[in-house]
């Protein structure tokens, strides 16, 4: 099959299973869920819905259970909006990797941190870059509060 088609079914699947989970679910197992992607076999049959959920390891597991028993629901909404012979069955994937982001990201600012303080020199020399007008900007015409900065102060009548 088409790799664009499998594109836009897979955005499309998407795009519906995270607008269900955030606006229709009522479970209230099911909080803090992220929908970061979504694959489709090749045949359209069945796709894997990847989510990220923020909380404790309990509070995952306890979203993941209540979204695998609204995977009905959240299909049944899917096939209302595609147009295919089959509606693909769901599997929802809990996604590691937002949160193996945030972690690196972290370890990071840590190992930077400790090697030496060069962001508190940057600060310093702050106040000669703010004196440059920006790149476009005309450092002759000063404009006032509540006029607009793109020259179509001049159509209107200063009386107004």
């Amino acid at each position: 099959m088409k790799t664009h088609r499998l594109a836009r079914v897979s955005e499309a699947i998407r795009e519906v299973a995270s607008e269900t989970i955030l606006f229709e679910l009522r479970d209230p197992r099911v909080k803090n869920v992220t929908v970061t992607r979504a694959e489709v076999s090749g045949d359209l049959q069945h796709a894997k819905v990847y989510v990220s959920i923020m909380g404790t390891e309990k509070e995952q597991s306890l979203a993941m259970h209540g979204l695998k028993h609204s995977a009905g629901f959240v299909q049944s909404k899917l096939a209302a909006r595609l147009q295919t012979r089959f509606t693909p069955q769901l599997t929802f994937v809990l996604d590691e990797g937002v949160k193996k982001s945030l972690e690196i990201t972290r370890l990071i600012n840590e190992a930077l941190g400790q090697k030496s303080p060069e962001p508190q020199a940057t600060e310093d020399v702050g106040d000669d870059v703010e004196a440059t007008p920006p790149s476009g900007a005309s450092a002759s015409v000063p404009v006032r509060q509540g006029e607009p900065s793109d020259g179509s102060a001049a159509e209107h009548p200063a009386g107004s």
